[in-house]
């Protein structure tokens, strides 16, 4: 190899590191479980890629806000498990959310950066 010692470790093993533990915190948070909690089932490794997939876009969304150093079980009881009204027609989704909502700041702004349109 032509690379540094140095090099190896920080662009190799501390990467392959930090998803382990992405990965594990994923699992720890019962956000991706290998087996689907209603059916007892397995879950499908592109349903879990799919779920790790969200919450990264998530956590990189959330920057800025109260939930940008959240993990992953923060993120999905402050941006996903919440209490709304939704309206579903042919262009668009509209989500009405509680004025009592703690989280409303960080919920707009990540859902801003996913593409939602204010209206």
């Amino acid at each position: 190899m032509k690379q540094s010692p140095q090099w190896i470790y920080e662009q190799v093993y501390c990467q392959r590191g930090d998803i382990e533990i992405a990965s594990k915190n994923c699992m720890t948070s019962r956000l991706i479980a290998p087996v689907a909690p209603a059916s007892g089932q397995p879950v499908s490794r592109p349903t879990t890629a799919a779920a790790y997939v969200l919450m990264q876009e998530l956590a990189l969304r959330a920057a800025g806000t109260a939930c940008a150093r959240a993990q992953v079980g923060m993120l999905r009881e402050r941006l996903l498990k919440l209490g709304a009204r939704v309206l579903v027609s042919v262009p668009r989704v509209v989500v009405h959310l509680p004025a009592s909502f703690p989280f409303l700041p960080a919920f707009r702004r990540v859902a801003l950066a996913l593409g939602a349109a204010t209206g």
